[in-house]
């Protein structure tokens, strides 16, 4: 039949892979895994942290009765920055050869260790930048396109408590001269992602009419810097604290528990390439519709995977 025709034609001209490579990590059932988006679809990846050995093995799977051959087999171990209008950076790059040019004449397997690889940046998926860790099998060829395998990885760092001392709470006050007076404190400056925020609003001149107050978390990526410095903000959550007016002496407390929200760990200059920043912001909105508020720092970082 013309598909068998067909079908032959493909294989002697080579077309379609003759031999296909796959990536087992060793310890996977073991590893916690995280859902990420790749391209729009939710992806699945095995999680990492810094020390982790990134081990296992390789099959290049060749079809029945097939050869091909190559000059070389190799696996890469990528750490790589993406900045998506315009560069690519490579901050780690280790390579294992897996075999010498020659010919492979049926499927193959072979095991590789990455045991000592550094990866102490978080992976992290942006709006205008992406860090990424990824394993990439090449059989290279003298004469054809080679063949080449990805397998994306999730890195996770568990970080240090930081020190009572530098963690003290946040006191501020802010004001509309004669109209509006308020402080605002909330218990601690820096949080880990399955935190509570425990804080106070003390009103103590009150002139404006309130229709209500908010509060919301909103994160600042920062890429490239100069010139090309680009800043995106978004509001992780907005939630009303209070609605109505309040009252001279009144006082609002406030309790945002954080596990519930997409966050990172603050990311400070990675690699001079990014930032990403957290924020509480306290909206006041009166009734003519204006809205006044105060932005403060929060450091977020990960105390447990």
């Amino acid at each position: 039949s013309m598909d068998k025709l067909l079908s032959r034609a493909s294989a002697l001209v080579g077309l379609g892979p003759v031999c296909t490579p796959s990536i087992e990590i060793s310890d996977k059932d073991r590893r916690k895994k995280v859902q990420v988006s790749k391209d729009g679809q939710p992806e699945t990846l095995l999680v990492f942290t810094d020390k982790d050995a990134v081990s296992g093995e390789v099959t290049l799977k060749l079809d029945p009765g097939k050869r091909i051959e190559h000059v070389g087999v190799k696996i890469e171990f990528v750490g790589q920055i993406e900045i998506f209008y315009g560069s690519l950076h490579e901050f780690t790059n280790l390579v294992r050869d897996l075999d010498a040019p020659g010919e492979l004449v049926q499927t193959k397997t072979y095991p590789f260790d990455f045991s000592n690889v550094d990866k102490q940046y978080e992976s992290y998926n942006g709006i205008n930048v992406k860090l990424r860790y990824f394993l990439r099998v090449t059989v290279s060829r003298q004469y054809s396109p080679n063949i080449v395998k990805e397998m994306d990885l999730w890195v996770k760092n568990v970080q240090a408590l930081p020190p009572p001392e530098i963690n003290n709470s946040i006191k501020m006050e802010v004001g509309i001269e004669d109209c509006l007076h308020i402080e605002f404190e909330y218990n601690r400056s820096k949080y880990h992602l399955k935190d509570v925020v425990i804080g106070k609003i003390y009103f103590l001149l009150v002139r404006l009419k309130i229709k209500h107050m908010e509060i919301e978390i909103r994160k600042r990526e920062s890429t490239g810097s100069g010139s090309d410095l680009y800043n995106e903000s978004e509001t992780i959550t907005k939630f009303e604290i209070m609605d109505g007016a309040p009252v001279r002496g009144e006082s609002v407390p406030v309790r945002l528990f954080l596990s519930g929200f997409d966050l990172t760990p603050t990311f400070r200059n990675i690699n001079n390439k990014f930032s990403v920043k957290y924020y509480l912001n306290l909206v006041l909105v009166d009734e003519e519709d204006r809205r006044y508020f105060k932005q403060q720092e929060i450091t977020l970082w990960r105390k447990e995977l």
